[in-house]
């Protein structure tokens, strides 16, 4: 079964979460052939603060 793991920055509600789930397993269902029902997707969430770009922290009191 394939597994496809998203991490995103915390604050999308449950309905886009669920669209996203579904939107991605019918793209990778269709371009493998592999029935939906195998593919699994996972959502992890990371609080702006605790994620990093270029050095620089997303949240928090030194973001910009």
């Amino acid at each position: 079964m394939p597994f496809i793991e998203i991490n995103q920055l915390t604050g999308r509600d449950a309905e886009t979460k669920a669209a996203i789930i579904d939107e991605v397993t019918a793209a990778y269902s269709r371009v493998t052939g592999i029935a939906p029902e195998k593919v699994w997707v996972k959502i992890s969430e990371t609080d702006p603060g605790d994620w990093g770009i270029g050095g620089k922290p997303l949240g928090g009191p030194t973001a910009k």
